[in-house]
């Protein structure tokens, strides 16, 4: 019989070579009932095909598992590409973010000597530097948030087909990673900031 299937009409051989006045296949299209069947099913299939036609290997058998393989590496060099991109962001993201914090140290010399003048403690220092630091980078990766959020909704809106959502492990990733970097490039700053003599650091004011 005839399967009438709208994008893919399926006929017996006969039937297709008769309509199409051929006698030749260009194409053999195989299933098996489960992924286990597939090695077996692709050796029966070359051993038919091959002594069929005298022996010659004049044909290629490819699975879907061969796709899948092919996609993946393909996927793997563009995670890999991706993800060098990204180091040398976070890297320059995170030389702003020191800058920005070496900047606030020395227009802050006076109110870190008045403070440490008062008693305040290195540690005290520090942690406000590192916490302004945080600050900046969450600030940072919030707005790179919704800026992914309205470029997966152009997506969405050009393919609505394709699922543009970003996963949850996605976004906490991201902004973890955003903190880090803010935290880890402030700390030289506020190592700066804390070590600050407070009678020089007055007299600079």
């Amino acid at each position: 019989g005839v399967s009438f299937d709208p994008e893919r009409p399926i006929l017996p051989v006969a039937t297709a070579q008769a309509m199409f006045n051929t006698n030749a296949l260009f194409r053999i299209m195989v299933e098996t009932r489960g992924r286990e069947a597939l090695a077996p099913a692709q050796r029966q299939v070359e051993d038919l095909l091959r002594a069929r036609r005298d022996g010659e290997l004049d044909f290629t058998v490819i699975t879907q598992d061969a796709v899948l393989g092919t996609f993946d590496r393909i996927l793997g060099a563009l995670t890999l590409g991706v993800a060098g991109i990204a180091a040398i962001s976070l890297a320059v993201a995170g030389i702003l973010v020191m800058n920005v914090m070496l900047v606030a140290v020395t227009q802050r010399t006076g109110e870190i000597g008045l403070l440490k003048a008062l008693g305040a403690r290195a540690g005290t220092i520090r942690a406000a530097f590192l916490a302004e630091a945080a600050l900046l980078s969450v600030a940072g990766a919030l707005a790179g948030f919704a800026l992914g959020h309205v470029g997966a909704w152009g997506v969405r809106l050009a393919f609505p087909e394709l699922p543009a959502w970003p996963p949850d492990w996605a976004v906490v990733a991201a902004l973890a990673t955003a903190l880090g970097t803010g935290v880890l490039f402030g700390v030289l700053p506020a190592r700066r900031a804390a070590r600050l003599d407070p009678v020089q650091a007055l007299s600079r004011r």
